[in-house]
């Protein structure tokens, strides 16, 4: 950004062509004056922070006060690098987030760290985030992994300023993030979800039980696979989800086929999983490839391009909550039962009610028609 001089003597202002200040270009403020011989330059600071060129000349004019009476010039922190700052953050993130953080750890080695790791927290602007937007789009990397790259580098400033490790600002928000279109669409018929569930039954009597629970409780498969004895009540065929995805504790409620199965499985200890792996005995860490050589064989993603039309383990939970739309149930209810923290992300499914909103609409003629004929009985009588 070029500086450009003001009314003010020392005081020049950069105008950035990637940040705003309510919908205008921000400018940013610095001031130069003269310690012996050498010229200094110093930062003041942002419009939008609440900087003007005149506060900028009243600081400078502090410090030729100062330098002039022979008193040393505040010091001025120097911010830490980012690789400092995401060592922390990644340390924080093992205790606190899904999975230890292991998502945050590999996306911070795969996006963030080559480019800013030997970079100051105040040296990365916009247009570096920009940049590196830009470089991950030509690698051919989705939408949604773009947009947890920039995330995780928005999660670490975040961070970095609420431990007060860093007191400048957070530059991703300057940078518009990429708009993602991946919701699945697609869900199973009631035919084809019992041709999948024979198919699994002959290749894994597991899978079989944990794509049938998906898709009559709408679990997701990190939340299957994290279920304990502790988790399962049969007495009252309730399963309590503590190790959701959004850290929120919910209740899924048992079918008699369900409570059938997880009958069968409930181990004797509370801390032992439901369902083991087969070569180790302990937690799945990931879905067999089974699933998807049975998807295949029933040929259901055949001539499907599109990512929101497959048909994945995670088309149960869909197809379950789908099922539930199309029976009449309100988007409340699927929310609460999907786990969603808001409405916004169930209303994908408003649209499978078509039920409801005609009968809204025939109840509304009916009451009308109704109270006409009434008035006609009334007028008829006097």
């Amino acid at each position: 950004m070029k500086r450009t001089k003001t009314k003010f003597t020392g005081v020049f202002e950069r105008t950035s062509e990637i940040r705003k200040n309510n919908s205008k270009p921000d400018v940013c403020y610095d001031i130069c004056y003269r310690i012996g011989d050498q010229l200094k330059w110093e930062k003041i600071g942002w419009a939008s922070e609440g900087y003007s060129s005149k506060l900028a000349s009243q600081v400078r004019a502090d410090r030729i006060r100062l330098l002039r009476h022979g008193k040393e010039l505040p010091l001025k922190k120097k911010a830490p690098l980012f690789s400092e700052a995401a060592q922390k953050y990644l340390d924080w993130a093992k205790s606190n987030k899904t999975r230890s953080g292991v998502d945050d750890i590999s996306r911070y080695k795969n996006y963030l760290s080559e480019p800013f790791d030997n970079k100051r927290l105040n040296e990365i602007s916009p247009l570096d985030l920009e940049n590196l937007k830009k470089e991950l789009f030509k690698k051919n990397l989705s939408p949604s992994t773009v947009k947890h790259a920039l995330a995780l580098s928005r999660q670490i400033y975040n961070k970095a300023i609420l431990w007060g490790i860093y007191e400048g600002e957070n530059p991703i928000k300057g940078v518009k993030m990429p708009a993602i279109q991946n919701q699945r669409q697609r869900f199973l018929s009631h035919d084809e979800a019992d041709v999948l569930l024979a198919d699994l039954a002959i290749r894994s009597k597991q899978l079989h039980n944990m794509a049938f629970l998906s898709l009559h409780t709408g679990m997701r498969a990190g939340e299957i696979f994290n279920l304990k004895g502790q988790d399962i009540d049969l007495v009252n065929g309730i399963i309590n989800i503590s190790d959701s995805k959004n850290k929120q504790n919910r209740k899924a409620f048992m079918t008699k086929a369900v409570k059938a199965i997880l009958k069968t499985y409930k181990p004797d200890s509370p801390d032992e999983y439901i369902f083991k792996d087969k070569k180790h005995g302990g937690k799945i860490e990931a879905l067999s490839q089974s699933f998807l050589r049975a998807v295949n064989d029933l040929k259901l993603n055949k001539g499907i391009t599109d990512p929101r039309q497959k048909i994945t383990f995670h088309s149960l939970r869909h197809t379950f909550a789908s099922w539930l739309a199309l029976q009449g149930e309100t988007i409340q209810v699927i929310a609460e039962l999907l786990g969603h923290k808001s409405l916004a992300m169930t209303m994908r499914y408003s649209h499978l009610l078509p039920d409801q909103k005609r009968r809204a609409v025939l109840n509304m003629e009916s009451a009308h028609v109704k109270l006409k004929n009434q008035k006609t009985k009334q007028n008829f009588r006097h």
